[in-house]
């Protein structure tokens, strides 16, 4: 293939998810074999942050590809210095993993003609209305669909929710389900067991949050929001705190307790599909008893010290392990990647839920880039269902260990795995 012009522009560039995509980008600048690499290895990169990290980060994180980099800070809040950018650079690619408004950064690459990755869906407005914190996935969902038909009518080339859970997890989903294609599971369980934490205790501190990505966005799960399900192609919510109970995934010879998490994947899953779907994610046991001794007030913890776990700063023992649990009446199958911090960390720069993160990202450039796709706007299993995105076999080329398995005998749906907790 021949060298093609892209021009890239990344939002959120100084955050622990760019810093991911950028080292595989490194990776595919370098590597022949690589799908995307004739497009990075000449590609330009446009950097944008609101703090913006010094050249020196950059250029030691991916020294390949700094040369074709140039740095911008400015505030995504005000959408017309976003869309001068896209002029001015002619960017033709975003990749977004910033926290600004989904919508309004979706709606200037749409009327400009640049397509458009993220990660999650994002709304300032809804995460300071205090009324909606307990719905605040939700309300950030509905606003999106809102405005998902009038952005349509610009004829919008976008993949939404594109990183490990959203985004890999859904791709999973849909291959185990290729497996029995005859019978609709009962249940989709998204599964995340992350026990990472530093293997120095001198390195754990009091009064600190610690978390293998934001911090902040996991409080905003794990404390404000309700546990949330979706069943009948409805979402129900359970009106107590997250860690109040969890609930039993069994997958093969591991088995563990997570708590009910809100989360993008299980809404678009749950209504495209009509089977009970949620998401059952479980830390390391220290942040688990933290969480629960703030059950009854966990407004404390805000005002702690927040800490992403990295690699840089001591070992980080454990791993993170993502998958799905698909149950059936005889029966539950089950796919996941496990991936370690100290695996990852020498060839990456970073901790393993970054990478798996990025995996999804890179998946969805590498669709956008080879893949002949119908202009729309596309969660990842949309993406799967609507397109012939090879999506899966894209991500796979840096996420290669999968393991796959059936449990002979199934736990049942949510509420026959919940526990109490004493």
């Amino acid at each position: 293939m021949p060298d093609q012009k892209i021009i890239l522009t990344v939002l959120g560039s100084a955050g622990g998810v760019a810093k991911a995509i950028l080292s595989v980008l490194e990776k595919s600048s370098q590597d022949v074999h690589d799908p995307i690499h004739s497009f990075i290895r000449s590609c330009r990169l446009h950097l944008v942050d609101q703090k913006q990290k010094a050249d020196a980060y950059y250029q030691s994180l991916f020294p390949r590809l700094f040369p074709q980099t140039t740095l911008h800070q400015f505030d995504l809040n005000e959408p017309g210095k976003f869309r001068d950018h896209l002029l001015r650079t002619k960017t033709t690619h975003v990749i977004d993993v910033s926290w600004a408004d989904t919508v309004q950064m979706l709606d200037c690459c749409s009327e400009l003609g640049v397509k458009y990755i993220n990660t999650a869906l994002e709304n300032t407005m809804v995460d300071e209305n205090e009324r909606l914190a307990g719905y605040s996935l939700l309300e950030r969902y509905r606003i999106f669909e809102e405005n998902r038909a009038r952005i349509a009518k610009q004829k919008p080339t976008a993949i939404i929710g594109s990183g490990m859970n959203p985004g890999v997890v859904q791709w999973m989903a849909l291959d185990l389900m290729k497996k029995r294609p005859d019978e609709l599971p009962l249940a989709c369980y998204i599964v995340e067991h992350d026990d990472s934490i530093y293997n120095d205790p001198a390195l754990i501190q009091e009064e600190t949050v610690y978390s293998t990505w934001s911090p902040e966005c996991f409080l905003d799960e794990a404390v404000l929001n309700y546990p949330m399900f979706m069943k009948k192609k409805l979402p129900l919510m359970i009106f107590g705190q997250v860690y109040e109970q969890d609930f039993k995934v069994t997958l093969g010879s591991k088995t563990f307790y997570g708590c009910l998490m809100p989360h993008e994947e299980v809404i678009t899953l749950g209504k495209t599909f009509d089977m009970e779907t949620g998401f059952i994610y479980r830390v390391s046991d220290y942040m688990t008893n933290l969480l629960h001794a703030y059950l009854e007030d966990s407004d404390p913890l805000w005002d702690w010290e927040h800490h992403v776990l990295d690699p840089a700063v001591g070992e980080v023992g454990g791993r993170d392990m993502v998958g799905v649990l698909l149950v059936y009446p005889d029966k539950e199958i089950y796919k996941y990647n496990v991936m370690a911090s100290s695996d990852v960390y020498p060839e990456y720069r970073t901790n393993a839920t970054y990478l798996q993160v990025a995996c999804g990202i890179y998946g969805a450039l590498s669709t956008l880039l080879l893949d002949k796709i119908p202009e729309g706007v596309y969660f990842v299993d949309e993406l799967l269902l609507q397109t012939e995105s090879r999506y899966g076999e894209y991500l796979c080329y840096y996420m290669r260990d999968w393991v796959e398995g059936e449990n002979p005998v199934s736990d049942g749906l949510l509420l026959d795995r919940m526990r109490l907790r004493p």
